[in-house]
């Protein structure tokens, strides 16, 4: 099952590439804002990633859709 995990922006220099489906930070999408991103894996949780809440696809989605990550969303 594909798990998705939001993270700040400064955390991104402690992403293993080699354990998340994106392939380097120029791949990540960010915030409206610049301060958050996300990753998405399949399977387990990767150990960087340990505490962190994941998100199924659905859910992801209705985050995604939100004010914060959308311009289309209302105001």
């Amino acid at each position: 099952m594909r798990n998705y995990v939001i993270i700040d922006a400064s955390e991104v220099s402690s992403v293993d590439f080699n354990q998340v489906l994106e392939t380097s930070s120029d791949t990540l999408r960010y915030n409206l804002a610049g301060t958050q991103t996300f990753v998405k894996f399949d399977g387990d949780t990767p150990s960087f990633l340990a505490g962190k809440t994941a998100y199924d696809r659905s859910e992801m989605l209705t985050l995604l859709a939100n004010e914060e990550w959308s311009s289309d969303s209302p105001i």
